[in-house]
């Protein structure tokens, strides 16, 4: 096991670098995830990886911390209300004449979540000229290149209408014979991934933003994080723009002036 006096030096790291905010009770599971990076640079100890992480010449290890720290747990169409709702909104914009949409998917993880809008955004658009572009950014490396790869398990894919799994993903066979889908043009053409730490605003991003999905990240965050996260994300809204947390997710403790549209749902009024 880890010593309290290591896991707390890494805890501070961590938090000061990623906003991501680990209780004592985190221990073990630092402990097992930075097992991976012992044995991939033969280390003996914590302790010695504490040393290998401080020393200027090995400041690429950072990066690689936050990837096994960082949870990546997501699904296609995951928390679907979300993309309803899109439907709903975007739909009015498409009627009203908006013809330009732009859209920040700002925990991408592995890519489910801006595929998943982009397939409903294709299904919206049809054969309309638009111009839609999605932006899908990380904290993790591994994750970011998965999203540009856009190859899929069989199992990753099990929550995709199957209608819609036929029309936006190719399906390929991997080298040991695993039944793989690769996402389509159509739908890498409209998204673009960038590696962003979310703790640190402001963003390399002009906007206007239409909608951003900012789901399920912010409750490893304490207050002063997201605070200053939902007022980066209120800068880059369009006016009447909407923002959308994870299900057990809400902005009342924080100082903002988003208006609740219903449970994770805000708009900028």
């Amino acid at each position: 096991m880890m010593d309290q006096k290591v896991f707390e030096r890494l805890r501070e790291i961590i938090y000061e670098t990623s906003g991501i905010t680990l209780s004592d009770q985190k221990i073990t599971l630092v402990s097992t995830r930075l097992g991976k990076r012992l044995r991939a640079l033969k280390l003996d100890s914590y302790e010695e990886y504490l040393k290998y992480l401080l020393n200027p010449n090995n400041n690429g290890e950072l990066v690689s911390l936050l990837d096994v720290i960082s949870t990546n747990v997501t699904s296609f169409f995951r928390e679907d209300e979300h993309f309803e709702m899109t439907k709903k909104v975007v739909g009015e914009w498409l009627a009203e004449g908006q013809s330009r949409f732009r859209f920040w998917s700002a925990a991408s993880s592995s890519g489910e979540e801006p595929y998943s809008l982009a397939m409903t955004l294709c299904e919206i658009f049809g054969n309309k000229k638009v111009d839609a572009k999605i932006l899908g950014t990380d904290i993790s490396t591994p994750v970011l290149q998965h999203c540009m790869q856009g190859v899929y398990t069989q199992q990753r894919v099990a929550t995709i209408p199957p209608p819609l799994l036929q029309k936006y993903f190719t399906p390929l066979s991997g080298p040991d014979g695993e039944e793989l889908w690769q996402v389509r043009p159509i739908l890498q053409d409209m998204t673009v991934f960038r590696r962003t730490n979310l703790s640190t605003p402001p963003f390399p991003i002009k906007g206007p933003i239409d909608i951003v999905f900012c789901r399920n990240v912010m409750i490893y965050f304490d207050k002063d994080v997201r605070t200053r996260l939902v007022t980066e994300i209120f800068r880059v809204l369009r006016q009447g723009g909407y923002l959308f947390v994870g299900h057990s997710e809400n902005l009342t403790s924080l100082k903002t002036d988003f208006q609740s549209v219903r449970p994770s749902i805000y708009r900028k009024m």
